[in-house]
């Protein structure tokens, strides 16, 4: 891979949430694997899976801890970066930020995981409108914010997801930016474009594929065992492992955090023309076939 085909990091993006500077003082290792979303699509789900391949079927891994959000800016850079500097097993770090807001490593492994957008908007409602009192603490009090702070969401998913299409994301981030990155990068050997309806319709298959992406051979005999802990009921059931401070910030816990993991709930719910409205934004931002990937899923 040559040094003229890599992404260039030619931003910083700071928000409630962001933080991206972290990644200029970040020391990778050959072997690190970097798990990347617009957020809501599949993240902890990602990471239980490759924990669960980098640990041969291990039970009650502390997850969250081992694999945080590295550009979430809180808690402070320098306390993040400690402590992941200190991990002695296999890193594999999560990052919501578009690839130009990163510095990109050509040894590390990154996977992408994609997932329509209206699923995101509606998973992203469950996780705002619960979210309590310290959440937005720690976002909006916490030293070093830049931009304005999160407030609470509306009282409607629907009036919700219309805000978040006309206001680019708001009120977090641009999806169709995001999408667009990883999109544009998907042929370099060492990134892997996963969708979650594709995880949802054939997991086992899905995991090898990605096993083999990251070159952890598949303990047979713990196979089952691998499949058991990735599965939604067993994340469900051991969420406060996998959840950010074992879903502190939501009332109703880690419980809460990890929902339904199901598509679709908004078909019954927006109008033909909220649709519309959808599918058009979504070619005239993407290319045809990535807007049809991000949809519909099809491994690449």
């Amino acid at each position: 891979m040559s040094d003229s085909t890599l992404p260039v990091k030619t931003r910083e993006l700071h928000n409630h949430h962001f933080d991206s500077t972290i990644w200029n003082d970040f020391r990778f290792r050959d072997d690190d694997i970097i798990i990347a979303t617009y957020a809501k699509s599949g993240t902890t789900w990602m990471q239980q899976i490759v924990a669960q391949l980098l640990f041969d079927g291990a039970e009650g891994m502390e997850v969250a801890e081992m694999s945080p959000w590295l550009d979430l800016r809180v808690p402070h850079k320098a306390v993040k970066l400690q402590a992941v500097e200190a991990q002695t097993h296999r890193r594999f770090l999560k990052t919501h930020l578009p690839v130009d807001a990163l510095v990109f490593s050509p040894q590390a492994r990154y996977i992408y995981i994609g997932r329509d957008g209206r699923d995101v908007v509606w998973s992203f409602y469950n996780h705002h409108v619960n979210a309590n009192q310290a959440w937005y603490e720690a976002l909006n009090d916490t030293p070093g914010l830049v931009g304005p702070p999160i407030g609470p969401p509306c009282d409607s998913v629907v009036h919700y997801f219309r805000d978040w299409l006309e206001k680019d994301g708001y009120p977090f981030w641009s999806l169709w930016d995001n999408v667009r990155s990883w999109w544009a990068i998907r042929e370099l050997p060492n990134v892997l474009l996963v969708h979650f309806a594709d995880l949802k319709a054939d997991m086992p298959g899905e995991i090898r594929r990605i096993a083999a992406f990251l070159d952890t051979p598949i303990d047979e005999s713990r196979w089952d065992r691998i499949l058991r802990h990735c599965s939604f009921d067993y994340m469900k059931a051991n969420a406060s492992k996998s959840v950010p401070l074992a879903g502190a910030f939501w009332d109703g816990g880690s419980q809460t955090f990890i929902h339904k993991g199901t598509n679709g709930r908004w078909r019954e719910m927006l109008a033909a023309e909220d649709v519309e409205r959808y599918e058009q934004r979504a070619l005239a931002e993407l290319e045809e076939e990535c807007a049809y990937w991000l949809a519909n899923g099809g491994r690449l």
